[in-house]
């Protein structure tokens, strides 16, 4: 956080060097004095102390600490909420006093008041303000950095395609979470835990929720989980390794992949018989 210079639309450590009613001034290095006004400053707070800041520039455009933590800082990447929407853009909450705005040019989509947007954070070069941006790719990079297939990492889902999700990964890269991979419901805004599933020839990205390899737990939860609805259901289901994806997803929670496994190993246990239309009950 200490550092040589003072960084704008991020946290900073600076000293505190002078005291007044209305706040106390911080070094602000290559911008001078810094205020941090009062209902920021500390009670015990004296001169010669460092203090973690965000720095970021006030309704007046002049530059301002705070104590306050926001929900991203620049060069990041965040889903936040629109609290209005008049003339000049969208202005997003992002927990300071003074809401991020998002200009229509940069707006991939008309922002509506209330609706939450995957936003990218960054200080304009001509007015210095912090802004937002919802035209992401011009921000995420596409190439495969140096992953290693099931290294876990953190996903914020930024889109829905035909194919799935499209997530950006550890707040840089780009990859595919694809529908059959995910068995909650998840959404664009949405931050989660998940996995480099495989790097393509091309370089991209797949993804997964869960840890790639065999789950022998999971996959004993999936065929009590078939024999439960063989049971409940008399005996026979119309569904086998034939049935699409998205009814196997519907009705179990899995991917086709895991279902056929599943039925795989009931049949090698003589528990059911596939059919042409279905599955049948061996008990």
């Amino acid at each position: 956080m200490s550092g040589k210079f003072v960084k704008v639309g991020q946290k900073n450590r600076l000293k505190v060097v002078d005291k007044a009613d209305f706040g106390v001034f911080l070094d602000g290095r290559q911008f001078d004095e810094i205020l941090l006004p009062k209902r920021h400053v500390p009670a015990d707070c004296v001169v010669g102390d460092e203090l973690d800041v965000f720095v970021y520039l006030d309704s007046d455009d002049h530059l301002i600490a705070t104590t306050e933590t926001p929900l991203a800082c620049v060069g990041e990447f965040a889903a936040l909420k629109v609290k209005e929407v008049n003339p000049v853009g969208a202005f997003l909450d992002w927990n300071l006093g003074k809401d991020l705005l998002v200009p229509f040019r940069e707006q991939k989509t008309r922002m509506r008041e209330g609706g939450r947007y995957v936003v990218y954070l960054y200080q304009d070069e001509e007015t210095r303000r912090i802004v937002g941006s919802s035209r992401l790719h011009k921000f995420i990079d596409r190439s495969a950095g140096e992953y290693q297939n099931g290294q876990p990492v953190s996903l914020l889902i930024y889109d829905k395609t035909d194919l799935g999700y499209m997530a950006i990964i550890n707040n840089r890269y780009q990859g595919l979470l694809f529908s059959q991979e995910v068995n909650d419901s998840v959404k664009p805004g949405d931050k989660v835990q998940g996995y480099i599933k495989r790097i393509r020839p091309d370089g991209k990205i797949d993804l997964c929720l869960k840890k790639p390899g065999f789950d022998q737990q999971a996959m004993d939860s999936l065929s009590q989980q078939i024999m439960d609805k063989l049971a409940a259901a008399g005996g026979f289901l119309p569904m086998n390794d034939k049935t699409d994806p998205a009814e196997i997803k519907r009705v179990f929670g899995a991917s086709k992949r895991a279902f056929k496994m599943a039925l795989g190993g009931l049949y090698k246990q003589r528990l059911i018989k596939i059919e042409t239309s279905g599955i049948r009950s061996s008990q």
